[in-house]
């Protein structure tokens, strides 16, 4: 069965909208941590973070303690920078994935470039290795990516799905082959495939045509879903629609 991840990032977005400039009178809400937990106990496989460089959501004082709870269910998205490389070396979290980061985007507007930065990322590649920590790479389905992040010995990539999820009709089955060969490249590779990125109930079942799939991360659609029917609910709902591959 595929497994389902949740990016509860958008749990500390809500947060900060209120909390971000004084300090509450008592513990801020919503708290990420409690988020954490009603996904796990409704069956949610695994946590992930990214801790941005800008903490625009989650802080690090979350990622701590999560992690002192979960680490082992715990899926921290980085940059691979100097400063971030120490602090997952000091964490020691169950998965790292490297993700590209830019101050003025909204959200990850698309995957790393492992074939111009190889020489970059493959250090810290290894570094995460020897730390016991499952490395992913965050990356487009480019056929020169997936090879590029085999050549670096990545054991697991994620696959941006947001060209696909944001596609017109028109062009969605482009997008949805472009994700089939990556992942059957990836496999060919022996590497390990996540996806994600705008995932959403509506569009999963097109998206469980992938084949090779492990873990799907979802996070904007799943809280915002949890709005309506709350976070057990929702954490459930995007289960019941991965069982029915």
């Amino acid at each position: 069965m595929i497994r389902l991840g949740v990016n509860i990032d958008h749990v500390a977005t809500l947060r900060q909208a209120r909390y971000r400039n004084h300090a509450a009178p008592s513990a801020p809400e919503p708290d990420p941590l409690i988020a954490a937990r009603v996904c796990l106990a409704a069956g949610a496989h695994s946590l992930t973070v990214h801790l941005r460089e800008d903490r625009r959501h989650i802080q690090d004082e979350d990622v701590l303690r999560v992690a002192r709870e979960f680490r082992d269910r715990l899926n921290l998205e980085m940059a691979a920078t100097p400063a971030m490389l120490d602090f997952a070396l000091r964490l020691k979290p169950s998965e790292v994935c490297l993700v590209p980061e830019n101050r003025a985007e909204v959200t990850t507007e698309g995957g790393l470039d492992v074939a111009e930065k190889e020489k970059l990322l493959g250090p810290v590649v290894q570094k995460l290795r020897e730390a016991g920590i499952l490395v992913s790479l965050f990356i487009d389905p480019d056929p020169r990516q997936v090879d590029a992040s085999a050549a670096i010995r990545a054991p697991v990539i994620e696959l941006h799905t947001g060209r696909f999820a944001d596609a017109a009709p028109a062009t969605r089955q482009r997008e949805l082959t472009r994700l089939e060969k990556a992942a059957q490249q990836a496999h060919h590779h022996k590497v390990q495939v996540n996806a994600g990125h705008g995932l959403r109930l509506s569009n999963l079942p097109e998206l469980l045509r992938v084949p090779h799939l492990h873990t799907l991360n979802i996070g904007h659609s799943l809280v915002s879903h949890a709005l309506i029917v709350g976070l057990d609910r929702s954490v459930r709902d995007f289960l019941e629609a991965i069982a029915e591959q």
